[in-house]
């Protein structure tokens, strides 16, 4: 009795590469330029997978190409399939070999203000390394590989997660001289109810833990409203109000100066990553490499010393549990 086909024995893992490329652009046509092949090309490669294993494993919409439940299922082997290769490669040749595209993901402005211009040294030490950085004001889903990372301000929840407190940062009331020669510096909490802020539009706030400005200052009097952090620092650069800013965003610190820096917030980085990919070099590398920069950067990340601006007495707010 003949024994039944395999139906992986035709399997092409050209068309694996595809898959990949294809879900991680989320459109084939994103997918055809990144592997500069033709759209046709690509198409009919995902067709063909999904002939050989006969099931869809895309729903195709306007927004593009969204994994279908077994599709989900052959991203983990796939992805554990090169995981694999990546490593077999090093142990053959000896050489710490580390390589692979990375989607990282984070907020956008610790990503625009702070971890963007700090990527030269680790593209540097690990060339092999393609970083995609992606913006977002909302969660990531990492068990449905929207990415292969996720930096945030809150400990995602979800399954197939591994994730791990990697860093914090502090946040602080600021204002521009323009502002404080105009009306003031408050001496203590009691007279911020006198005085102008900057902040996000709730109605666009997809994020608890981005609602500092609210922990610090009971009720403020918000005269400009923005979904972006760099559009809040530069309206209060402008001297439209006081803002809270993460003090991570201060690199032109000089422009801006600390409103009772002994009133502070704080929130804990939380790294994620998909379980399946914990342990590859190349996460490995990345992870280890933002680990070790939060460490040295941690002075800065918490904030300005106290004794540098007039301040209040008053109790930091730790909002995040260690």
């Amino acid at each position: 009795m003949a024994e039944p086909a395999d139906p992986l024995a035709k399997l092409d893992w050209d068309d694996l590469k595809v898959f990949l490329t294809s879900v991680r652009c989320q459109s084939v046509s994103a997918a055809s330029k990144d592997l500069c092949i033709s759209h046709s090309t690509v198409s009919r490669r995902l067709s063909r997978l999904e002939y050989t294993l006969g099931t869809a494993l895309f729903e195709r919409n306007r927004d593009g190409l969204v994994l279908t439940t077994f599709g989900r299922t052959v991203l983990r082997r796939a992805e554990e399939v090169v995981a694999g290769i990546n490593n077999l490669r090093s142990d053959l040749t000896g050489d710490g070999d580390t390589s692979g595209v990375i989607r990282f993901a984070t907020m956008e402005g610790i990503a625009s203000l702070y971890l963007s211009s700090r990527l030269a040294n680790f593209q540097a030490s690990y060339p092999g390394i393609r970083l995609e950085l992606l913006t977002t004001s909302r969660q990531v889903h990492i068990s449905h590989r929207e990415a292969d990372m996720f930096l945030s301000f809150f400990r995602p929840q979800g399954d197939k997660m591994a994730t791990q407190k990697i860093g914090a940062f502090g946040i602080g009331l600021y204002a521009s001289q323009q502002y404080i020669d105009t009306h003031g510096m408050p001496q203590s909490v009691a007279d911020l109810k006198d005085h102008s802020y900057v902040g996000y539009l709730d109605q666009f706030v997809e994020l608890d833990a981005v609602r500092w400005l609210e922990e610090l200052v009971n009720t403020p009097r918000i005269v400009f409203w923005s979904n972006s952090m760099i559009a809040q620092r530069a309206a209060a650069r402008g001297g439209l109000g006081i803002v809270a800013l993460p003090h991570f965003a201060l690199a032109d610190q000089e422009v801006l100066v600390p409103v009772l820096p002994e009133l502070k917030a704080k929130r804990n980085l939380w790294m994620t990553v998909h379980q399946d990919l914990r342990h590859s070099r190349h996460i490995v590398a990345l992870r280890s490499y933002f680990a070790r920069l939060f460490e040295e950067d941690a002075a800065y990340l918490m904030g300005p010393r106290t004794d540098l601006a007039p301040s209040a007495k008053t109790a930091a707010i730790e909002t995040q549990p260690a």
